[in-house]
């Protein structure tokens, strides 16, 4: 006999899961930028900041290894070298790029303007909170330390090194659901400032969010952003808003202040039996 059975769920949402660097801390995700920029050029390799930020969210040795399959940065290698980059290149950058990071954190871990309100507004509805970065384990501790002395203490913080694969595969939102015994998946809402963070959401079948105005998509630290023409800024943020859209996101705020307004969107969506 052949079985159609379908079921919808209508609670609440229970869980929400946000990345760090852009997202949570660190208001245009610099602190990474600076280490890739930097690692590179002791290679002898100049890259961009476009360059450096286009795979960000990724696994940070991921991330290097992205930034070297790039045209003008393999020829740049090829040129310096005489040969393509290899696996060994790619081990070595990242040896070298982890003391780069750990050193440069403790100054790009501030939290972002409206978090802590975010935060305890989803903590007033019984909302737990995770954290998932591509950050190794040893710079996510620094970073999750920096926080918790601002007040900002997830239930369950997953680092890359932590999963067999990391973004854009869902292993760090199942870890985090597995931790706080939470599914099934539509009461989970991923938020996170990067196309991976939004690709990572819609492959772990959860609510995915963008942040559009305060991540790496404009790409602008708190001081560069304040002094920007309001145009320029506007611009640059309606550039990121449209890049997270098309990357699949349910909906994209600009900063985290909309956030709680969202997730009771999505309440009202989960009670009429919606789906992400």
């Amino acid at each position: 006999m052949d079985y159609n059975y379908t079921r919808s769920y209508h609670g609440r949402v229970q869980l929400v899961v946000f990345d760090w660097a852009g997202t949570t801390v660190d208001f245009g995700c610099q602190a990474p930028i600076v280490a890739f920029a930097e690692g590179f050029r002791q290679k002898g390799i100049e890259i961009s900041m476009a360059q450096a930020r286009e795979p960000m969210g990724r696994e940070k040795r991921a991330h290097i290894r992205a930034i070297t399959e790039m045209d003008e940065v393999a020829r740049a290698w090829e040129a310096q070298y005489g040969r393509p980059v290899s696996g060994e290149d790619i081990d070595e950058m990242f040896d070298d790029f982890v003391p780069l990071l750990l050193r440069i954190l403790p100054d790009h871990s501030q939290l972002i303007p409206g978090v802590s309100e975010a935060i305890a507004s989803l903590r007033e509805q019984g909302i737990r909170i995770g954290a998932s970065t591509g950050y190794f384990r040893e710079a996510a501790d620094t970073v999750a330390a920096a926080a918790a002395v601002q007040g900002y203490r997830p239930d369950v913080a997953i680092s890359s090194s932590e999963v067999a694969v990391g973004r854009p595969a869902p292993w760090l939102i199942y870890r985090i659901m597995e931790e706080l015994n939470i599914h099934p998946a539509a009461a989970v809402v991923n938020v996170g400032d990067t196309v991976v963070d939004v690709e990572s959401g819609l492959n772990a079948g959860v609510w995915s969010i963008g942040v559009a105005a305060t991540g790496n998509e404009t790409g602008l630290s708190a001081e560069e952003f304040a002094r920007t023409p309001t145009a320029e800024r506007q611009a640059l943020v309606a550039a990121a808003r449209e890049k997270l859209l098309r990357a699949g996101a349910h909906q994209v705020i600009d900063t985290m202040e909309e956030l709680p307004g969202v997730i009771e969107c999505i309440n009202g969506q989960l009670g009429r039996g919606c789906s992400p």
